[in-house]
């Protein structure tokens, strides 16, 4: 073992040794002995990653979802095996809050979509909002370019149902044309006609499903949807983006 990182025979090593010869051997050593008894809590370095915390909304359902019809690009549903943290850069918010929501279904109310970013998760009739067949969108603008790191969908997590088309896009214009970048696709027959997906269907619970955007900069955010085995209709819970004003 090296005598500089073991202060016990650093000690030793000091005692038989002259007064000017200690003092040099000091100032030789101190940068190793500091590193050596650094305390383990010491702050993360700059640009260290924290696990992103999330409030989830209580379980709606228990045990493992029967006759509920899957493919063979479900993700299987264990849920005994909790989700693992997502790394993140500190300092995160989420930009949901206060962006302008918008969808495609323009039946649903201005107060329907304004529940979407309420922070209520809860599997309650009053918190889910419904859009027609088909595929739909919504649509969030944050007001200018941001650095999108994670984003967390919540459909309906209300029985144990697979949602279909889930696709995640962003763009910088309002009309999905400029600088369009798939986020996340799990249409893996293109019926929704936004290119094959590659992703992995998915049981929806109360951690909803969490995708990480690895820092992406767009100003417009949407989450698609075409049903769900349960129903035809899409259904929406709560939409959370987390992420920074772009430098």
């Amino acid at each position: 073992m090296n005598a500089t990182r073991d202060p016990l025979r650093r000690i030793t090593l000091l005692s038989r040794l002259p007064g000017l010869a200690v003092a040099v051997l000091n100032v030789l050593l101190a940068p190793t002995l500091v590193a050596a008894d650094a305390p383990k809590d010491a702050p993360a370095a700059a640009g260290a990653l924290v696990p992103l915390v999330l409030k989830l909304p209580n379980a709606a359902f228990k045990g493992t979802p029967k006759d509920v019809p899957t493919n063979s690009y479900t993700e299987p549903y264990d849920p005994d095996k909790p989700r693992p943290p997502m790394m993140v850069p500190p300092g995160l918010n989420n930009i949901a809050l206060g962006s302008k929501v918008t969808c495609s279904d323009k039946n649903v109310p201005a107060d329907n979509l304004a529940k979407l970013t309420d922070g209520d998760k809860e599997a309650s009739d009053q918190s889910i909002i419904f859009l027609r067949k088909g595929t739909q969108w919504v649509q969030m603008d944050f007001g200018g370019p941001q650095e999108i790191f994670a984003l967390v969908i919540w459909h309906a997590h209300n029985m144990a149902k697979v949602y279909h088309d889930v696709i995640v896009q962003v763009a910088d214009d309002a009309d999905f044309v400029q600088n369009v970048r798939t986020v996340f696709n799990n249409d893996q027959d293109n019926t929704s006609g936004l290119g094959v997906g590659t992703d992995r269907e998915y049981f929806e619970t109360r951690e909803g499903k969490l995708i990480n955007a690895k820092g992406l900069k767009a100003r417009y955010v949407r989450f698609y949807s075409k049903g769900s085995t349960e129903s035809a209709l899409n259904e929406y819970t709560e939409l959370e983006v987390y992420g920074r004003p772009a430098k």
